[in-house]
């Protein structure tokens, strides 16, 4: 009984100590918001750097859970459906990351 009455007050205190420490400081200044031009492109190509490669990370996820290779496909056969899906993946996995980042 000591024990599960130890081990709970462990967790509640983890759980709780957390919230306490962020509750005194005060208000956060800094923001994603630019400051200047300068950050506000350094701030696109950050964005754009990384919503690129989630882009490509989701198409190769989709070419791995389809049966065949979807991009041998494409590439050294020509086929044209195939492509056809591939891009509405890509577009697909573009509209989710821009409405994700966009919040």
């Amino acid at each position: 009984m000591k024990n599960k009455l130890a081990c709970c007050l462990c967790t509640a205190f983890a759980l709780t100590a957390p919230a306490a420490l962020f509750a005194a400081d005060g208000p956060v200044l800094s923001t994603w918001h630019a400051q200047s031009v300068g950050q506000a492109v350094g701030y696109m190509v950050l964005f754009a750097a990384i919503g690129i490669l989630i882009a490509i990370v989701g198409y190769r996820l989709f070419d791995k859970c389809t049966p065949g290779d979807l991009h041998k496909e494409i590439v050294e056969n020509r086929n044209v459906a195939a492509a056809i899906i591939g891009g509405s993946v890509i577009l697909g996995v573009c509209i989710i990351i821009a409405a994700a980042m966009l919040g």
